[in-house]
Parts: C-alpha cells; structure tokens; sequence
C-alpha cells in the first residue's frame, strides 16, 4: 500500500531548534520525529512510501536512504517551490493510481491505521480525514460530521471556542482516492483544509470522518516538542522506546 510523508516544512514555530535540521528530523528522545511515523506506516502494512521534501532535505535523504531498514521502500519529491499541502501530493499523481495515505513527518501518533482503513472503504468517499478530540481547538482545523460519518463543516483554526465543550479536529492523516486530485488545480499551490475539502463540501462530494483512538501530537511548539517527549515516558503513546524508559 501506498503513503505519502510531507516532510517540507521549515517548521519556524520550533526554531532555535530548526535551523540547522529539518523539523521532521528533531529527535524525539533517541530518534528522528519522522522514523516513528515511517515505523506505523511500515506496521500497518504501508510500504511504499513517498516523502515530499524541500528544507534541508538532504538530512532526510541520508538517514532514510531506501528505507530498507525499516522494511519499507522510500522514494522522494522535491518540492522547490512551497505547493500548500494538496499542490504537493498533485505533483505525485502518476505514482498515486491507488488508495493512499498522507501523513505528516512532523507530529507523532500510534493510531490504528487499519481501523481508519476499514471507516474509509466502509464509505465509499473520496477522502477520510482522521480526527481526534480535543478540549481547545486553537490552532486545529475544527470538523463537524452526522451520524453517518459525513462531513457537514470545516472551520480552520477558530479565533475563539467555548471552553465548556470538545472539538474534533483534523489530524492531517488523510486516507485519499486518485480521483480527488483531480479538483487539485496543477498550477498554483493548494491547501488540503483550507481549500480542496471546503470545496468539495460545497460541490456536494462527501468526505468520511474517522475518530481515532490513542495518542495523537501535532510536534509544532517547543513547548509541544518536549511535552510530547515527557508523553512518551509516561507511556502516554504505544511506539518503541528506548530501553531506558521503555515502560513495563
């Protein structure tokens, strides 16, 4: 099965820290951000995976290589020029004829891909986005679906919320058909949630909305970046730790 990782980002919200690495490479405790998402995908039976790369992408290339340790197989896209989130999966449509997964190389999650799987063929849409709760939405894009799944509204990023409720967000996990790249147009750059899915509501196409379950991250604060590792610790999230606080 297919994947794509966005690993482009110069991940600015995390500097000092991202000057000299990539954001998808900061280590969290023993290891790169992006080897526990190449390590879920691998686990969930995503073996051909394709990672978009522009800052500093060569720190990326020359850890992962061909992605044989990890018993994948790893291709690359170079992404000179920014594209927005779906402009840089467009440019991949040749290689994308399947079902597909987009994750991002940035955040760190133990969701069961195959559950999000299964809602989506279950569907028959065009697109599954992952969702996870949340008590603050701030900074998340903010999804509302029906009783059957389907997506009835996007709101990204919300100035203000109501403190005595919880959100479902969109993760940027999305389970993808070939045909939606087609709404993609090829010459500008083009966002997942601030364009093509708001877009396809209103052309009347439905979009599945998945709840995941476990542990969820969006690595993009410095305070996020350490509370994140201090997650793992604790045992908060199902990844491989190392030995020293591996928690039994």
């Amino acid at each position: 099965m297919k994947a794509v990782i966005m690993a482009g980002g110069k991940g600015t919200r995390l500097q000092p820290l991202t000057k000299l690495l990539p954001k998808p490479m900061l280590k969290l405790l023993d290891r790169p951000t992006m080897e526990y998402i190449v390590e879920l995908l691998a686990k969930y039976g995503f073996d051909d995976i394709t990672i978009t790369v522009c800052y500093l992408a060569d720190a990326i290339r020359n850890y992962f290589g061909d992605g044989r340790a990890w018993g994948v197989q790893i291709r690359y896209q170079d992404e000179p020029v920014p594209l927005g989130t779906a402009g840089g999966i467009r440019a991949l449509h040749e290689h994308l004829d399947q079902t597909f997964i987009v994750m991002s190389g940035d955040g760190l999650t133990d969701f069961d891909l195959s559950e999000a799987m299964q809602s989506h063929r279950r569907s028959r849409a065009l697109a599954t986005l992952v969702l996870t709760q949340v008590a603050c939405p701030l900074g998340y894009g903010v999804v509302e679906f029906d009783a059957n799944a389907n997506i009835t509204r996007f709101e990204e990023k919300p100035d203000v919320w109501d403190r005595d409720r919880s959100y479902f967000v969109n993760t940027g996990i999305y389970i993808l058909e070939p045909e939606i790249l087609h709404f993609v147009p090829p010459d500008r750059p083009y966002d997942f949630g601030r364009e093509l899915f708001p877009a396809l509501l209103r052309k009347g196409i439905p979009l599945n909305g998945h709840v995941a379950t476990g542990y969820w991250s969006d690595v993009g604060t410095l305070q996020q970046y350490y509370q994140t590792q201090i997650d793992m610790i604790n045992g908060c999230v199902h990844v491989n730790l190392p030995v020293e606080v591996a928690v039994h």
